[in-house]
Order: C-alpha cells, then sequence, then structure tokens
C-alpha cells in the first residue's frame, strides 16, 4: 500500500489506537492506504486472540490484506449497518474535512464511510493542515473524461489525468473509471466546491469527504492526538 509523508511508527501508533475502538460483533470499515493497513493487521491480530467482528473492505488491497490477517469479510449489501469505519486521509483540515483518493479507492471509501455510525480517520502529522489545498480526485466515467475535463476548468480547477505508474496509460480504479486530480489551490469552501462537483454529468465520486469525519487520530513520535467533531 502507498506510503507517503510521516513516519511507520507514526501511522502504526495512529491505525493500532483506532483498532481498539472495535468492539466485540462489530462491523468495521476497512479503509485503504499504509496508516488504515495498520488497523487492519491490529484488528486481525484481535481476531486471532478471540474477537468477533466482520470487515467491509473499500478497495482491492484493504480485501486482500484483511484476509491475510485474519477478518472475517462482508459486503456492504451482506450487513445491516456499519458500526465504525477506519480510513486514512490524504489530507485533513482543522474543522474535519478531509480530501482522499490518492490510492484512487475513494468512491468505494465514501460509500462504507458514510454507512458508518463513525467514521475515523486515521493520519500522520504530514496529513494535518489549515486549509485544504491539495489536488482534489474526480473519479470519471471514461466516456465522458473530456467533458469532465472542461467543465473542471470552468469550476476553477486544473484537472490532470492520473497516469499510472510502470505502464503505459490512465490509472484505472477497481471501478473501471478514469481519474483527475483537480487542483483548485487552497479550498476555502469545500462544501461547496463538493456540491460543484458532485452535480457534473460523467463525475461517479470526488475526494472531498465534508462532513463525514466524526474523530481523527494522528500518531506522532510518541503518542496519538485526538482530534473530535465539534
Amino acid at each position: 500500500m502507498k506510503t507517503t509523508g510521516g513516519t511507520d511508527d507514526q501511522k502504526r501508533r495512529a491505525g493500532e489506537r483506532a483498532a481498539e475502538l472495535v468492539s466485540d460483533g462489530d462491523v468495521v470499515g476497512l479503509g485503504t492506504g499504509s496508516t488504515a493497513a495498520h488497523a487492519i493487521r491490529a484488528l486481525g491480530q484481535a481476531v486471532d486472540d478471540g474477537l468477533d467482528l466482520r470487515g467491509v473492505p473499500t478497495s482491492f488491497d484493504s480485501r486482500a490484506l484483511a484476509r491475510e490477517a485474519g477478518i472475517p469479510l462482508r459486503s456492504l449489501d451482506e450487513v445491516d449497518g456499519v458500526d465504525l469505519a477506519i480510513d486514512g486521509a490524504d489530507q485533513v483540515d482543522e474543522d474535519l474535512q478531509a480530501i482522499k483518493g490518492g490510492g484512487a479507492a475513494h468512491a468505494r471509501e465514501k460509500v462504507v464511510d458514510a454507512a458508518a455510525d463513525r467514521f475515523v480517520v486515521v493520519a500522520d502529522p504530514s496529513k494535518v493542515t489549515e486549509a485544504l489545498s491539495r489536488p482534489v480526485p474526480v473519479e470519471v466515467l471514461p466516456d465522458a473524461h473530456a467533458a469532465v475535463e472542461r467543465d473542471l476548468t470552468d469550476l476553477g480547477g486544473e484537472p490532470t489525468l492520473r497516469r499510472a505508474e510502470r505502464k503505459d496509460g490512465p490509472v484505472v480504479t477497481d471501478n473501471g473509471n478514469l481519474l483527475f486530480d483537480c487542483d483548485f489551490g487552497v479550498v476555502d469552501d469545500p462544501a461547496s466546491l463538493a456540491t460543484g462537483l458532485s452535480g457534473l454529468p460523467g463525475v461517479v465520486e470526488h475526494g472531498l469527504f465534508v462532513g463525514l469525519v466524526d474523530t481523527v487520530y494522528v500518531g506522532t513520535d510518541d503518542d496519538v492526538e485526538v482530534r473530535r467533531r465539534e
């Protein structure tokens, strides 16, 4: 899984602390990324120790890691609800608004995270910022990518089609779609931008997570800082 910024120890502290929130019988959304991976491994150990839980993976990678860890898996359609979702973020601001999608899994992540009674973001200090400013991932239908690119430009963004590494061509998501990384500079009003992106024909999902995060666990060099939505 992709690892950028922060140290592995910081990420491990955040992921393992969040895993401690899971209770016996819970349905848990299993996020994607290097910090969420630590939570998945910790939950696998808890299952080995007798904890009863079911995991709902958000991507191919999280499903594979959860299987390796021995976590019983279900699809979202197979459960009545999600008690807790644990996921990473590419950036999270002081109001607990987040940008996700660096791993190209934000569409499935948002469905699972929004369905959860509690959504906890796990992060290292490099992901925490005063205001969101990273390019926003936008998943689009392949046949609509040219039209969406024009619409993103009209919204004030600078879209770049995400290219695959070690292969020719663009990144293709688990859903079979393409991705733009759209630079809007500093996002002063995430809610308004999220509404604008959602209204574009051909957009499957965007990486702005507005009003969804309940708590952020930030792993530091020797502890975990907890930030809660007021």
